[in-house]
This record gives structure tokens, sequence and C-alpha cells, in this order.
């Protein structure tokens, strides 16, 4: 079965789209996330990326960025809950803890490690996303005139991440058929056989790129191709940024939380919550866009 997270080739706009392109508009949901710790506008960057993944037709990897997303935010929370006794609302008082000391549970810590969390969260969705929908051949074209060796380190490296993820999985599985007479295979076994069968696929892929003469110097290639579909991601991409980073500096969004929650509001955070969230709907075809757009108004006027 074919990962969530590897490169599936499709007709839509960001597929298509040069990878110079579509690199700049996922990354401007990051950018949004890191530069604000507001949680109204850090869950906008989460939506808004995931509604981008959807809209190129990559629900696999949205779906799974989700999962990793969540687990990784529950823990943030947990561990600053645990570690920081910053803030004046104490929710719990659990005792001295070992290596912890004292643990006082404050809603502030828990509210910062929220923030944490949802900012990893927009991070590893836009991830994703650029992995399902970004051809990795033809990131490699547009870096190698800049780096050759580095362009081509991480172009493996996204062509085989998915590859190892399938390995991982296809272990699992033949360690649950062996049936319960078996002595039981922990994850350090598992994590040993994937660790040995990766090693083993890096030497065949050395050999192969050393016969392909890849060491050898050549001339550069040309980037990637432009789209027709290029002038909207530059464009969308240029104004959540545009936005987001005039909105910071007037002061919109602000968020703090020590010694006491404090959440900046209104209609301006609003407007740049909704704008980064409609940011998601620019991989949507022109047509299906509007069958969206109408079906909503339908929708709402009955």
């Amino acid at each position: 079965m074919r990962s969530a997270l590897a490169y599936t080739p499709r007709s839509a706009p960001l597929q298509s789209a040069s990878p110079s392109a579509a690199i700049a508009y996922l990354g401007a949901f990051v950018l949004v996330s890191f530069l604000y710790s507001n949680p109204i506008v850090l869950t906008a960057s989460v939506a808004g990326a995931a509604v981008a993944g959807l809209a190129a037709g990559a629900r696999r990897a949205v779906l799974a960025a989700l999962r990793l997303g969540l687990s990784l935010a529950l823990l943030m929370i947990v561990v600053n809950a645990l570690v920081t006794d910053r803030g004046v609302t104490v929710l719990a008082r659990l005792g001295h803890l070992p290596l912890l000391g004292q643990v006082d549970v404050t809603a502030e810590a828990i509210a910062a490690g929220t923030t944490i969390g949802l900012r990893a969260m927009a991070a590893t969705m836009a991830a994703a996303v650029y992995s399902a929908c970004v051809d990795p051949d033809r990131v490699l074209r547009l870096l190698r005139p800049l780096a050759a060796r580095s362009a081509l380190t991480a172009t493996l490296i996204s062509r085989l991440v998915p590859v190892a993820a399938r390995d991982a999985r296809r272990l699992r599985e033949a360690a649950a058929l062996r049936g319960p007479g078996a002595a039981p295979l922990g994850r350090g076994a598992l994590a040993r056989r994937l660790l040995a069968g990766s090693l083993d696929r890096s030497v065949d892929v050395a050999a192969t790129l050393e016969l392909r003469g890849f060491g050898l110097s050549a001339a550069p290639l040309g980037g990637g191709r432009s789209s027709r579909y290029d002038a909207r991601f530059w464009v969308a991409a240029a104004g959540l940024v545009g936005l987001a980073v005039a909105a910071r500096l007037v002061g919109v969004g602000g968020f703090d939380a020590y010694p006491k929650l404090e959440l900046t509001t209104g209609p301006a955070v609003l407007i740049l919550s909704v704008a980064t969230l409609l940011a998601g709907l620019v991989p949507l075809r022109g047509r299906r866009l509007w069958r969206v757009v109408l079906g909503r108004l339908e929708a709402a006027r009955a």
C-alpha cells in the first residue's frame, strides 16, 4: 500500500505548479504560525494548510499529519504543564515528583504548551502536504544549480521516508501474523530490523547512483518549468505573508501566557484568521471553487 506521504502525480494546480511557487505557498502557512502565538491565528494556520491539502487531493496526507500533529501537540502540552510552574492560575498540585520536584499544573502553562503544539501542527501539516504534492524530482532540478549534492540528498530523503514508513508497517503486520505462540516482538527489535533494511537500501542506492555517474561533474540542469498556475500561488503567498507581517508590526494577534493569560481578539484577528483559512482554497480549480462557493450559498439560503 502506498504511503500517505508519498508524492502522487495529479493534474491539480498545486501538483502542476513549479516547485518554487508551491514551496512559497505552503511556507507562508508555516511563517504565519511562527510569527504569532495567538491560538486563534495558529488554529487558522493549521486549518488553512489542511484545506490546501484537501483541495489538492492529498486527503490521506492531511489525515496522517493531523494524527501526528495531535500526538505531538498533546505531548507538548503535557510536558510543558509538568516542567513549567509559572502562572497564577493553579489547576492541580501534584506534589513532589522524582526528577521534577514540586509540580503545580497551571492554566498558563497549559495554554503556552497549546501554542507550541499548534505551531508544530502547522509545520507538520504543511510538510505533509508538500511531501504528497510537490514532485521531488522537480525540486532536484530546481536546486541542482545551487547545491547539487544537497539537492540530491534532500530528494532522496523525500523519496525514502515514505518507503521507510511502508517498511515499518509491513514489519508490524508480519509480527502480528506470527501467531499467539510466538515470542512477542518489541519496538526495539522492529526498529533494529527497520534500520538494517534502511542501511541495505542506502548501499544499493549509492551503488546505483555511482553506476549512473552522479559522482562525475556535469553541466547543471535548468530549474523547474513554470506553470500557468504559478501566479496564483505566488500572489497567495505574497498576500498572506504581507498581511501577516503588517498585522504583526501593528500589534495584532498578541498573546501572553505568563504570568497571566492575555489574549488579543477583535476584528483584526478575525480578518487575519479568515484570510489564512481562505488561502487554503487557492489549490482548487476555478470551476470547482465556484461549485463549492455556490453550494455553500445555496445551503445558507435553505
